[in-house]
């Protein structure tokens, strides 16, 4: 029988998505893999699609900081996770366990050292969480991604391996993602834009609201034939094949406006906005508010999480998705600057795609303060601007967002000359030197 590895995490993606890149390493060497997760949360979502490993929920409560009646009953979801925990790793017998945290690893890592099972924790920022701390103790190391982390843990235990980046996060293509969120090519866009500069009966394509999660029809029709692209200008559609008259009546509509230019969906710069997996609502706000002025300069692609999709706002250059997951990389490779929140797996994935950052990171208030002292370390290493939640305006936004893209060759030259390490190879070797034989 092969070896077996047990990897627990979640609560949110940021909890999971390093897990998600070490499960295709594992599975590539013949290992047995299984995955404990809550009964009903995120990670049992995100893992489904895996054919290889056999997932198993469990019991888990949340450590909360501030006063609510489910802090009476979740110390007793926590004690029976920790049973179910320890029947689960004594009945399977794993070499090794890996926690990416989040309240249902602590359980596990608990049930782990009653097994006495070795276990490696991977703290993504600059300082562990709360349900690391408390797991730290029992497990036999801690894997870091800021070299820093080492001063908040106990002597011997931290091994600084970097941040991990998924594979698959290499090989997205812009192409793809602007036909995924119903974006003109960029090319066409530019040609079709300067054909009606010059006043050719050609045309320039605006394509309608993309349905949640496909690329529109108007987009694979545009991929098909070229030839066939649709004119949407000044709330007017007109064909390619239709009359070079009616293309003009309705360029001079604009023109008799003043309009500076034709709006394109793909002729402008992306910005790619992301609130974490569970979304953020202050910044939706924000983006909504400014959303007129922003749409002037770049073609918008939001992650609103969930339920906070609004259609009324959806025009060619606002695309909202509740989540994307397969096809982010693409999405990534066709944008040109990211306005984020300062969650340390998200940001690392932009350093290492090279993609300027705006990050608006959680408040004290909202966290324990580890997205500040992230964003903090990005902004003095030159890889980042800051916008506080409590400083955001309209206008502050737009300011800001406008400094980034501007400034965006520097903050590129910057991130290039960071090392790139191989941290996946790293961790896996580490995990694999921990398992008991």
């Amino acid at each position: 029988m092969g070896r077996k590895i047990m990897f627990t995490g979640g609560g949110t993606a940021g909890h999971v998505t390093v897990n998600l890149a070490l499960i295709p390493r594992f599975a590539e060497a013949g290992w047995q893999i299984h995955y404990i997760g809550s009964e009903n949360g995120i990670e049992k979502q995100l893992t489904a699609p895996l054919e290889q490993l056999t997932y198993h929920g469990i019991a888990t409560g949340k450590l909360r900081r501030y006063l609510d009646w489910q802090n009476v009953k979740d110390p007793f979801k926590v004690i029976k996770g920790v049973f179910q925990a320890y029947r689960l790793i004594q009945r399977e017998k794993p070499n090794v366990i890996f926690s990416k945290g989040g309240f249902v690893s602590v359980p596990v890592v608990l049930g782990a050292w009653l097994n006495r099972v070795p276990v490696l924790i991977h703290e993504s920022d600059l300082t562990p969480g709360l349900a690391n701390r408390i797991a730290i103790p029992f497990a036999t190391g801690v894997c870091t991604t800021f070299p820093e982390t080492a001063q908040h843990l106990p002597s011997g235990k931290a091994h600084y391996v970097g941040a991990v980046i998924r594979d698959e996060l290499r090989q997205g293509v812009a192409s793809r993602g602007r036909a995924y969120c119903g974006l003109l090519p960029a090319s066409g866009a530019a040609d079709a834009e300067a054909s009606t500069a010059s006043g050719a009966a050609g045309s320039i394509q605006t394509l309608s609201q993309a349905p949640q999660g496909k690329a529109s029809k108007e987009s694979a029709d545009y991929a098909a034939n070229p030839a066939k692209l649709v004119v949407n200008i000044s709330g007017k559609s007109v064909r390619a094949e239709e009359p070079a008259v009616e293309t003009a009546k309705a360029i001079a509509a604009v023109e008799a406006k003043g309009a500076a230019r034709v709006e394109t969906g793909g002729a402008k710069p992306v910005l790619l906005i992301m609130g974490g997996s569970l979304g953020s609502r202050a910044i939706n706000k924000a983006v909504r508010s400014a959303l007129s002025e922003l749409t002037r300069q770049f073609s918008i692609v939001h992650l609103c999480g969930k339920g906070q999709v609004e259609p009324a706002l959806e025009t060619a250059d606002y695309k909202q998705f509740e989540y994307i997951n397969e096809q982010l990389p693409d999405v990534l490779a066709m944008s040109d600057i990211v306005l984020s929140r300062a969650g340390s797996n998200a940001i690392f994935e932009f350093l290492h795609l090279r993609k300027p950052m705006l990050l608006i990171p959680l408040t004290k208030a909202q966290s324990r303060g580890d997205q500040l002292l992230n964003a903090d370390s990005f902004k003095s290493s030159g890889f980042c601007e800051v916008l506080h939640e409590e400083q955001v305006t309209p206008d502050t936004l737009l300011s800001a967002i406008e400094d980034v893209y501007q400034n965006r060759a520097a903050y590129i030259n910057r991130m290039e000359q960071e090392e790139r390490r191989d941290t996946l190879s790293q961790l896996y070797e580490l995990i694999v030197s921990s398992a008991r034989k």
